[in-house]
């Protein structure tokens, strides 16, 4: 297939995009809960949560290589089960609604981090008022250009990625452990550390892997996608799980594990203040803004086009699926105005868990849909099954670390299921009347 000059994203615009989605406040935010179940173990259940996510890439990538619909995965389902009128409504309802959730947290880790040298550092309005005007920011920018979008993104992700590497490396350079004791305190940690806690980790960490999906919402604005979808999602993974692992080294060879778990997202902060100073710590706020940044970006690309696909079948109001020049500005402003009602309404721990185990539900059923269609996406089998079982594994471990340590919480989650299924169920019925009466 020739490239088409008129589609405005690359491949390293497509990687930008998922590593934007990806790379967001997860990993500062990660460090802290790893630490204090597993200690020195953490960068092996971040690779094991970058394979977890790989499996859920496999089944994604046949899928958008078979469907090239950028409504993605409400798409991939709605084609797959076609007479599931209800089941589409709520993987559309709730997939969007993660996405929500976490373009709220991004928003908010942004703010934090920009006003935490402030006198302004525990104001929590003043908090609210700069994460709504960060999300406004790059609602507008994504309306203004796809491909100015595109290079911003470019820009934001491989200096954020360049920061966070040049940070890790001079953390492990000048930390107080070196690498001998580093792998000592590792094995003290495997005999004090089930594998079933590691699982648990592993698991928890799959939130910073989401975002990879967001290549496929661009499946109408990339060049190659054959070539440019797999490419794209495997390399952000691989980048992904890389930097990941470098960040939690780094942060173990020069900060202690009571200060890991104590200081959490400020953790690395924390760490290269001590060792570079003012500079050190200024150089982390930079990483963690150009992070959440990009994540905003990235979020607020894809999620608003899936969103526009789901409005114009029906399942959202219709006026979220109005375009202009092909973007989907009304679902960019929709989503724009219910991550700053979030945000409002405060509750962001509570929004992240509902967007963890929904991506990770989604996942699931991502790879069930590809297992039903695996001769026509000429999926592997062996695979596919493989990514059924690892991803139910993973959904189990997650759902009985909340069980045992935030049930209440868990109990608000299973709340918000139920009223978005009640919102799915009432779009739902609204389609097939009018199905009935065509």
């Amino acid at each position: 297939m020739t490239q088409d000059k008129n589609k405005k994203l690359g491949l390293a615009e497509l990687i930008a995009i998922a590593l934007g989605g990806m790379v967001g406040g997860g990993i500062f935010t990660i460090l802290g809960v790893s630490v204090s179940l597993i200690g020195n173990l953490t960068p092996i259940a971040i690779i094991i949560g970058g394979l977890i996510a790989s499996l859920a890439a496999y089944s994604y990538v046949k899928l958008g290589l078979y469907y090239q619909d950028e409504g993605a995965t409400y798409s991939f389902y709605k084609k797959t089960y076609p007479n599931s009128r209800f089941l589409a409504s709520a993987i559309g309802w709730f997939i969007i609604f993660g996405y929500i959730s976490t373009l709220a947290l991004y928003a908010y880790t942004f703010s934090s981090y920009a006003i935490s040298s402030t006198d302004f550092a525990d104001n929590d309005w003043i908090r609210k008022i700069v994460a709504i005007a960060i999300i406004g920011v790059f609602a507008l920018i994504n309306i203004w250009s796809v491909n100015g979008m595109g290079k911003i993104e470019d820009l934001m992700v491989y200096t954020k990625l360049l920061i966070l590497t040049i940070i890790s490396i001079v953390l492990m350079q000048h930390g107080t452990t070196d690498f001998g004791t580093f792998i000592d305190n590792m094995a003290l940690d495997a005999q004090s550390s089930s594998i079933f806690s590691i699982m648990i980790v592993a698991s928890i960490t799959f939130v910073a892997y989401e975002g990879f999906q967001l290549v496929i919402n661009a499946v109408n604005e990339m060049n190659n996608p054959e070539k440019n979808i797999p490419r794209a999602i495997y390399s952000a993974i691989t980048l992904a799980i890389l930097i990941y692992v470098v960040i939690s080294i780094g942060a173990l060879f020069a900060i202690p594990t009571e200060d890991i778990i104590k200081n959490k997202e400020y953790a690395l902060a924390a760490g290269a203040g001590k060792i570079l100073g003012n500079l050190g710590t200024y150089l982390v706020i930079a990483g963690a803004l150009l992070a959440s940044s990009s994540a905003i970006s990235g979020t607020v690309f894809g999620a608003s086009r899936q969103m526009s696909v789901i409005a114009k079948d029906g399942y959202f109001p219709n006026w979220l699926s109005i375009r202009k020049k092909n973007s989907p500005q009304n679902a960019i402003i929709g989503m724009a105005v219910m991550s700053s009602i979030l945000i409002l309404g405060g509750g962001l721990e509570l929004i992240l868990e509902f967007g963890s185990i929904t991506f990770l539900l989604v996942s699931l059923l991502m790879a069930i849909a590809n297992f039903k269609i695996r001769d026509k996406t000429n999926s592997s089998k062996f695979l596919t099954a493989l990514s059924i079982a690892g991803l139910s594994s993973g959904g189990l471990f997650i759902l009985y670390y909340e069980f045992t340590n935030k049930w209440e919480q868990m109990l608000a989650i299973l709340i918000l299921y139920v009223i978005l299924g009640i919102g799915a169920w009432i779009y739902s019925k609204k389609v097939e009347r009018k199905e009935k009466n065509i």
